[in-house]
């Protein structure tokens, strides 16, 4: 609705090496960036919103950092135009996604970025994976890097963008981290958080058990309870690991 697909029209008549891509809704914007890699054609493959904030003139700058042995080249909004609560939840976004999967960048959402063609055509992008793309390329084995880029404030709407956004965000950086780090080693994280549940329960019912040998009564301790649930859940864990590794390994 803000005359994209109308100045891209124009754009494509008027060049034909210009190929536009419209879906039949907004699927969102995974969605999007997967059909333009899909149709992608070049050895280098750059993204940049349609909101005019980012500017292409920085495009020959990532491809320069390209050049330096990158594979993807992410932008970053060193002096943000947006307002301070989005500032502010997109520092904590960053801080956190970083620690998590071990890739640290100040602006892990640019939208400004330069991939090589064999990154993006290895991504499979879905939901709202779009904003973890250096991550899901660092688990790959990329070299992931960041470049200051210029952001313009924004000159026509509004983003649409709420508090919700990162709230789902939490949820697929989980989904990244659990790809990225067990996809081919499950167990080592059901087996491990079994072990530790399991443990607890062990003990608390060797203890338990101690008590009973002395003659005191446990029947009526909450404590038995929370023990048998302790190794019952600690073993499904576990064996959950063990059938995830079974299906990994066909």
């Amino acid at each position: 609705r803000d005359g994209s697909f109308a100045a891209l029209t124009r754009l494509h008549s008027s060049a034909h090496n210009v190929r536009v891509i419209r879906l039949r809704r907004n699927f969102g914007k995974s969605a999007a960036l997967a059909a333009g890699f899909a149709q992608a054609q070049g050895d280098v493959v750059v993204t940049i919103d349609g909101d005019l904030q980012d500017n292409p003139a920085e495009i020959p700058r990532l491809l320069a950092k390209l050049d330096e042995g990158f594979d993807l080249v992410s932008g970053w909004k060193t002096k943000r135009r947006d307002p301070w609560r989005r500032r502010l939840l997109s520092r904590v976004f960053n801080a956190v996604t970083g620690r998590v999967s071990g890739l640290r960048l100040h602006d892990m959402n640019c939208g400004l970025k330069a991939y090589r063609a064999e990154v993006v055509r290895g991504l499979r992008i879905y939901g709202e994976l779009h904003r973890f793309l250096p991550v899901l390329a660092h688990y790959r084995g990329y070299r992931v890097a960041e470049l200051p880029v210029e952001h313009r404030p924004r000159p026509h709407g509004r983003s649409r963008y709420g508090l919700e956004r990162y709230v789902r965000g939490f949820f697929d950086l989980l989904t990244v981290s659990f790809m990225g780090r067990y996809r081919h080693r499950p167990l080592h994280l059901f087996g491990g958080l079994g072990l530790v549940l399991g443990g607890l329960g062990a003990l608390i019912l060797v203890y338990l058990t101690v008590l009973k040998a002395t003659g005191e009564a446990i029947g009526h301790r909450p404590l038995l309870t929370l023990g048998v649930l302790l190794v019952v859940v600690g073993l499904q864990f576990f064996s959950l690991g063990l059938i995830s590794e079974l299906i990994t390994s066909h």
